[in-house]
């Protein structure tokens, strides 16, 4: 009779993560791709400022950007890259601090728009009732 030595199998005490390293893998591609996707409106190119960062604690705020050329956007009520007139701007404005009095409010103003032109914005959104406007740096 013939004696058979059976291997004693070792456990593989191991942890395997490859599954969890393709998992962030995907997870890291879907974040890159998705993040340019994230940014607001119409592309104006912000001055420099070191200024501290305002606390939004409430929903996504009211942001009405003035570009390089003087055209005025808004990020409610519409395709927020089409210009909109100023009565527009009065209009929508009025309207969301009616429903909401302590709605964020920010100015996007290309660097190289005329002083001018922000501060003609600034009035409007004044006369819709703001209180107080926040203006956007990079």
């Amino acid at each position: 009779m013939e004696w058979r030595t059976r291997k004693k199998r070792n456990l593989n005490t191991e942890m395997n993560v490859v599954p969890y390293i393709e998992v962030m893998v995907v997870l890291l591609v879907i974040f890159m791709l998705t993040t340019p996707m994230l940014t607001q409106g119409v592309d104006v190119d912000l001055p420099q400022a070191s200024a501290v960062p305002v606390d939004s604690d409430e929903q996504e705020p009211l942001i009405v950007s003035v570009d390089r050329d003087g055209n005025f956007y808004i990020n409610v009520g519409g395709d927020d890259t089409v210009p909109v007139e100023a009565d527009v701007i009065m209009n929508r404005v009025s309207s969301v601090l009616s429903e909401n009095p302590d709605k964020l409010l920010l100015v996007r103003g290309d660097k190289n728009v005329s002083y001018e032109r922000v501060v003609q914005l600034m009035v409007l959104l004044q006369q819709a009732g703001a209180p107080s406007v926040g203006l956007v740096t990079e």
